[in-house]
């Protein structure tokens, strides 16, 4: 087994070749790396087939449809990262470019970071879409998976990386961390030296764990508290469909929707429809019905449910990741952001109003990455922005914020010309 240590210095001595690499050989890498995952099928699933058998009873069944692949999702991996190959290339784009007094022609120029490393949980499509951005970018890139998705996360790479040397391209470029032990993620934190940025994708644990820890620059990703506010002016149906969206389509990833305000004047009118299209709508189309955990004053509006239960302080700074959502009443939109604002995870968050000052209100007082007015906030999602795909959702200022996509995974450098200039 290979050492984190050696790994990191494979990464630092594979990035300068790839980070001065043409965008045509970057894309032919990229071809290759989807060729070869649909060529490896095969051995793709029955890596997870072990990993799928060693987490029942371990994990829950949302989680274990995130871990889960079948011939279609590894088809959509594939498409992904042909996706990214046909984004266009942000190495040497030019950022700035202005001459001085003097005569000196400054240029501000995207430059790769060099080695970005990458810790995550049980998605094992992360494994691919990480690795396409980094090699588009021109980045070298260490993947760090979780136990749980190890054996889908290395026969992934392993066929990523006979991509890249079938088109001559160091496969040292992309890595996969083979120490699944926690000691890996703390010899990535502290990788100084060899890591110029460590990106943590998954619980808030993890999340934590990384910005408490690290010693290399890191950015905080993922934790999403996300909230839908139907205002009183909303369309019933609009409202009810949106946050159906927001709260069931995926309930185990980070732009799911967690709390749900009311405002006091539209309660008696959306929460008993509220409750009837998450649970008992759902239960008829043999769907798994939402529970909700309610205020006091929003279960005085709702009916008596097994799936109704009165809420507690901390299900308002709860990630849910399941078919679980708080309900709580507000006196308009501005004690709706004060709320948002108190809660929040600062990653995505959702107006439902026909009142376009309302929402205009909302918009500039809610300090989240992602602010939606009349939409899911499942659109935060790098695909959905137009990106290809992302390396996670930044919920921090700097330096990088919302869905991660190859811009981010660059730094500048000032390229200075001069006709024999001294100071």
């Amino acid at each position: 087994m290979k050492t984190t240590l050696s790994i990191m210095q494979d990464a630092k001595i594979a990035a300068p070749s790839l980070g001065c690499a043409s965008s045509d050989c970057k894309n032919k890498a990229l071809a290759a790396m989807a060729d070869a995952l649909i060529a490896h099928t095969d051995t793709i699933l029955s890596a997870n087939t072990l990993d799928m058998e060693a987490a029942q009873g371990k994990i829950s069944p949302v989680m274990q449809d995130r871990l889960k692949l079948d011939e279609k999702r590894i088809l959509a991996m594939a498409d992904g990262i042909r996706a990214v190959a046909k984004l266009p290339d942000p190495v040497g784009r030019q950022i700035s470019e202005y001459i001085r007094p003097d005569g000196l022609k400054i240029t501000k120029t995207a430059v790769p970071l060099g080695v970005i490393a990458i810790i995550y949980e049980s998605r094992p499509n992360v494994t691919s879409d990480a690795a396409a951005l980094c090699i588009k970018s021109g980045n070298a890139c260490i993947l760090r998976s979780g136990k749980d998705a190890f054996r889908s996360a290395k026969a992934i790479t392993e066929a990523m990386q006979a991509g890249l040397a079938g088109v001559g391209l160091n496969p040292l470029c992309v890595q996969l961390v083979e120490d699944t032990s926690r000691d890996s993620s703390y010899d990535l934190m502290r990788g100084v030296g060899y890591i110029d940025l460590l990106i943590p994708r998954g619980g808030a644990g993890l999340i934590r764990a990384c910005v408490e820890n690290a010693l290399v620059p890191c950015i905080e990703t993922g934790t999403g508290i996300c909230h839908i506010y139907i205002d009183r002016d909303a369309d019933t149906e609009m409202a009810l469909s949106i946050l159906e969206n927001a709260k069931t389509s995926r309930p185990s990833v980070c732009n799911a929707a967690e709390v749900c305000l009311v405002d006091r004047a539209a309660a008696d009118r959306i929460l008993p429809l509220l409750a009837n299209r998450l649970i008992d709508k759902r239960i008829a189309e043999n769907k798994t019905p939402v529970t909700l955990r309610a205020s006091e004053e929003a279960i005085a509006f709702l009916p008596q449910s097994k799936y109704i239960k009165a809420a507690d302080d901390k299900d308002f700074d709860t990630e849910f990741l399941d078919y679980t959502l708080a309900v709580s009443l507000v006196d308009g939109v501005a004690e709706a952001v004060a709320h948002i604002t108190k809660h929040s995870t600062h990653h995505s968050e959702s107006i439902i109003t026909a009142n376009s000052q309302t929402a205009a209100q909302f918009a500039a007082g809610i300090d989240s990455a992602a602010v939606y007015i009349n939409a899911s906030t499942r659109f935060t999602d790098g695909g959905e922005f137009g990106l290809g795909c992302e390396m996670g959702i930044s919920t921090q200022k700097l330096h990088a914020r919302g869905p991660m996509g190859l811009a981010e995974l660059c730094t500048y450098k000032y390229i200075i010309t001069g006709e024999g200039h001294i100071r």
